[in-house]
């Protein structure tokens, strides 16, 4: 009989890996007998060899995980692969980093048990990375993760260097120059045109005058924002947000799908894909809940005179901030925090703007300047709170504060954290300590509601035409009517011709 140490022996040389292809006689055939006993074949015998050669090529981690695991697995591999970069002089590299330790940031976010897990957070941070090293940034930050039904986004929020974004820019605009152009209609297509609109009455509704977006670096447009769904995949840079986009984005309620082409199909209906809504979200959640300690910004030197902070829409780093002890960043009356991003006004913009203002260089037909003229209805100008407004000046929702603190222990006050939960952006989170903050969202991008989401219901129909007696339709008069009408003209006729007959003797009298 067999000792034990001569069992071991055998085991371990069957436990030898081949140099070539990594694998030794142990583990095949323990995946052999395991795919046997899982197919159940009456003759396992006969296909011994395939079985074996199947096993052989596919992995059992393949087996395991599936396509589209090893195929993201492959993908994200080469996060991790060091790139072959030349010997640079230590005082020739940018002492400014554009990214911060994601991993740092991570570590207090745990401590109130918020985060996606360290191994997710590292991927994301060398996804980051290429996406410095691809473009030219001045700042970037990881903004957060939004669920999709299908896939989710990762969010970067970047800001370019002076310059950099309009050379991307320029690029973008000759890729598209190079569409073909769509041909325009011919002169006499508009003449029949115009002669079938004279045909028929105009309506008098006029759509309201589209209102601009904000520039580039301005308003709701001050940051730039990259997603991609996974770590490892393209970042796609999302385009600029319109005041049409957020306006309607605040009626609707949609999930994301993951897919950037997706269309929003809702009503009212959205004017654009999901990277148009996906955008016109983040804006959003970014206005509401991205928030700094009190001091840590001010305002230039130049804004002193203005004390309230009214109009203006940039700030600077405070370089005497004075950190704030964690009793008083944890403050349930939240004196401590302010927004550093400014509030989208109803209109859409951060910055309100008069849409009734014509162009300078656009031309108006006289009838229609004179037409506005007599019923021009100036609108009322928005306002909304100032930038570094404090957070405790934010409106309740449903009875429900807009923001709850706490510290992350209560154990050891001392070593703990300020942590901030929105509670009208469900997901979004701020911790602080010492001069350290940071804001993150990880939800699925919806508003709080107390409130099961219906959609709005179809305004009133408006009247196509007006209704006056031109165009109004008189019913047909019955028979009895036209007899009577011609027996009251006839008496009337009778009645004039009794008083000429009458005018005819007085003057023969006289």
């Amino acid at each position: 009989m067999a000792s034990q140490a001569m069992v071991d022996e055998a085991k371990a040389f069957l436990k030898q890996e081949s140099p070539n292809s990594k694998l030794n006689i142990y583990d095949h055939f323990c995946s052999i007998l395991h795919s046997v006993l899982e197919g159940r074949t009456q003759n396992s015998v006969d296909t011994f060899e395939d079985i074996s050669h199947d096993v052989k090529t596919v992995p059992e981690f393949d087996r395991e995980l599936g396509e589209d695991e090893v195929a993201m697995a492959k993908i994200q591999s080469l996060l991790f692969e060091k790139t072959n970069v030349e010997e640079v002089d230590p005082e020739e590299v940018d002492p400014e980093m554009p990214l911060p330790d994601l991993m740092d940031i991570s570590y207090y976010f745990e401590q109130a048990g918020i985060g996606l897990g360290r191994e997710e957070t590292f991927r994301i941070f060398l996804a980051l990375k290429n996406l410095v090293d691809t473009h030219t940034l001045q700042n970037v930050r990881f903004w957060g993760k939004l669920f999709g039904t299908e896939r989710n986004y990762i969010v970067a929020e970047v800001e370019y260097r002076e310059g950099a974004e309009e050379e991307e820019g320029e690029e973008d605009e000759g890729e598209q120059d190079k569409a073909p152009a769509t041909p325009l209609e011919d002169d006499e297509e508009e003449e029949e045109k115009e002669e079938e609109e004279d045909a028929v009455p105009k309506p008098e509704y006029k759509p309201p005058p589209k209102v601009p977006k904000e520039e580039n670096g301005t308003g709701c447009n001050k940051k730039t924002y990259f997603v991609c769904n996974e770590p490892g995949t393209e970042w796609v840079k999302l385009p600029p947000v319109d005041p049409a986009e957020i306006a309607c984005a605040r009626q609707i309620k949609k999930f994301f799908t993951g897919n950037l082409e997706a269309p929003v199909v809702s009503y009212p209906p959205f004017q654009g894909n999901e990277a148009n809504y996906l955008r016109a979200q983040i804006a959003r959640i970014s206005a509401g809940t991205h928030i700094s300690p009190i001091d840590y910004f001010k305002f230039e030197e130049d804004d002193e005179d203005e004390s309230d902070g009214e109009g203006r829409d940039s700030y600077t780093l405070n370089v005497e901030f004075e950190p704030l002890p964690i009793y008083e960043l944890a403050d349930p009356t939240l004196m401590s925090w302010v927004h550093h991003m400014q509030h989208i006004l109803p209109q859409g913009r951060c910055k309100w703007i008069n849409p009734a203002m014509k162009a300078e260089n656009e031309e108006f037909d006289e009838d229609e300047e004179e037409e506005e003229d007599e019923e021009k209805d100036e609108p009322q100008q928005e306002e909304g709170p100032p930038l570094l407004t404090p957070i405790s000046q934010d409106d309740d929702i449903d009875g429900l504060p807009a923001w709850s603190a706490a510290r992350s222990s209560d154990l050891s006050p001392h070593y703990s954290v300020a942590v901030l939960k929105s509670n009208i952006w469900p997901g979004a989170y701020t911790f602080g300590v010492d001069k350290k903050f940071e804001n993150v969202y990880i939800g699925f991008g919806h508003k709080y509601s107390s409130d099961n989401y219906s959609p709005p219901p179809p305004p009133p129909v408006y009247e196509e035409y007006p209704t006056d007696l031109e165009v109004t339709e008189v019913p047909d008069p019955t028979v009895a009517d036209e007899q009577a009408l011609l027996a009251m003209q006839q008496e009337q006729l009778e009645r004039e011709a009794e008083e000429a007959e009458m005018e005819d003797d007085e003057e023969d009298d006289d």
